[in-house]
């Protein structure tokens, strides 16, 4: 049987996620996920693609959403009363023009301090409307792409023997930063294949496989590259005409909570429509 192992949220995009062991889905994904993120003075999203620090800084978030505190070593913490209804001010990801409600500068001053660039807060504001692409298009705050990204813990421990035969060591899940983790599908990639879900009180849908960045290069505790590994091993067997892919991001149906513990039942199997390079 199939479950849920790991629930993990990252409410200022690209910094560290917090692990839960529940959480109410948001058409946007789960509750806080990516409601957040860093630019520059200009407006342009930062990534660890070229931050990698920002892995180091640790968010916190009360449920409602209204206090949000920033930690990292070294730096202390700089909390921050959310703003819902301030100014919106123009922002880009990935090449497209959204809005953001900036976040003020006590925030905008640490994360300078943190990063060594000039950095400031953005919140998705609540008119925010994103229509993410895929099989089944959905919505997503400042997530890459997709609400849900999903991966089984099969699949890397496939990646890990691969990895192992070539002489390097073994990397922990968070090189993927996954929101949902399941266990107990024994054959890796059985995600890829599950194009309808149910879990806990929600259903999700297929959209796409997540295709893999630079970020997983970067070792999540130390904010800093780590070596040519997953990108290097994955090429061998995940590469497609989209790109190196491991994981899977699906939208949201039906809202609800998940937990830590939950069965998962796929109503509907399908096939990835990918073709691999083999090693």
């Amino acid at each position: 049987m199939a479950n849920v192992v790991e629930l993990s949220y990252y409410p200022v995009k690209g910094c560290a996620g917090i692990s839960a062991s529940e959480a109410m889905v948001t058409p946007a994904g789960l509750a806080h996920d990516r409601a957040f993120m860093v630019v520059s003075d200009e407006g342009v999203f930062r990534t660890q693609r070229r931050d990698p620090r920002l892995a180091l800084i640790l968010p916190g978030i009360d449920a409602a959403g209204e206090r949000l505190t920033l930690r990292a070593p070294d730096h202390g913490e700089v909390a921050v009363d959310v703003d819902t209804i301030g100014e919106r001010r123009p922002v880009e990801l990935f090449g497209k023009p959204f809005r953001g409600i900036d976040q003020g500068d006590s925030a905008a001053r640490w994360l300078t301090d943190v990063l060594g660039v000039p950095s400031r807060l953005v919140r998705v504001p609540p008119e925010h409307d994103r229509v993410t692409d895929g099989r089944t298009p959905g919505t997503a705050g400042w997530a890459d792409s997709g609400a849900l990204h999903v991966l089984s813990r099969s699949s890397l421990d496939l990646l890990n023997e691969r990895i192992a035969e070539r002489g390097g060591e073994p990397l922990s899940m968070n090189r993927f930063r996954p929101n949902i983790v399941i266990g107990g599908w024994d054959t890796p990639h059985t995600e890829d294949r599950a194009h309808r879900m149910l879990i806990g009180g929600t259903k999700l849908a297929y959209a796409k496989l997540a295709v893999r960045c630079a970020v997983t290069l970067v070792d999540q505790e130390r904010g800093a590259k780590g070596g040519p590994e997953p990108i290097r091993t994955l090429a061998g067997y995940r590469r497609g005409a989209v790109g190196t892919v491991f994981g899977v991001k699906f939208s949201v149906l039906r809202q609800g909570k998940l937990a830590v513990g939950d069965e998962v039942d796929v109503t509907a199997w399908g096939s990835a429509e990918v073709e691999f390079t083999r090693p």
